[in-house]
């Protein structure tokens, strides 16, 4: 993580109802830059919300933070859409964070808060509906452009601007895209299945999900 890292937008939105295909559907995915400095909290920023919370927001996703860099990857697939900052849910647009290069369990200081790399992003049919159409939620994961996650570890305020500082790397960890690989196209993958389940940061319900797995590639055979 060679270049500055800083955030460079802080985008927040509280749920709304919008149609879909004819049925109005509850969403928290429109987020818009706000100015100035925002609480940073355990559950999410202040004027910010999820709609779906079985499978959104909590401790592990209190924040979702996407790479600005790939704005310009988008902006090539999709020439005829204006994507502001935000466009993809996320909360921080950030510089200098690659999802290749983040461990699981890394630590950054942003503003005066602390938070710590938990997850990658698995696009739902929301993606969707906020960019018009379904062939970006399997474009979006293909990409391996996922963003990901933070958790607070301390509560402070963030604002567009702000360095993001490394305060500790997660050793012997998998990354970010590490985890997207195992969950679409590195299904097999005995050795590094083992490393995420291993690693403490990774949230349990992805340590349970590759147990599974790992149990089926391992059971013995029943020939």
């Amino acid at each position: 993580m060679k270049t500055e890292t800083k955030l460079i937008s802080v985008n927040v939105g509280l749920p709304r109802i919008v149609m879909n295909n004819g049925e109005p559907v509850t969403t928290g995915i429109f987020k818009e830059p706000v100015a100035g400095r925002v609480m940073l909290r355990a559950l999410n920023l202040d004027g910010d919300g999820q709609a779906d919370l079985s499978v959104h927001g909590g401790l592990s996703k209190a924040a979702y933070a996407y790479p600005s860099e790939h704005y310009q990857y988008w902006r090539q697939e999709f020439p005829e859409m204006k994507l502001p900052w935000g466009m993809f849910g996320e909360n921080f647009t950030t510089t200098g964070l690659f999802e290749s290069e983040l461990n699981i369990g890394d630590k950054f200081q942003v503003g005066s808060a602390i938070v710590m790399v938990t997850e990658p992003r698995l696009p739902c049919y929301k993606l969707g509906i906020k960019f018009g159409r379904t062939d970006i939620i399997k474009r979006f994961l293909a990409s391996e452009r996922t963003g990901f996650y933070f958790a607070v570890l301390r509560e402070g305020e963030v604002g567009a601007g702000d360095q993001i500082e490394l305060i500790e790397r997660s050793q012997g960890s998998v990354s970010v895209n590490q985890i997207v690989q195992l969950y679409a196209r590195e299904k097999h993958n005995t050795g590094l299945l083992r490393r995420a389940i291993a690693t403490e940061a990774l949230p349990e319900s992805w340590k349970s999900y590759f147990q599974h797995r790992l149990e089926k590639l391992t059971a013995p055979s029943q020939d």
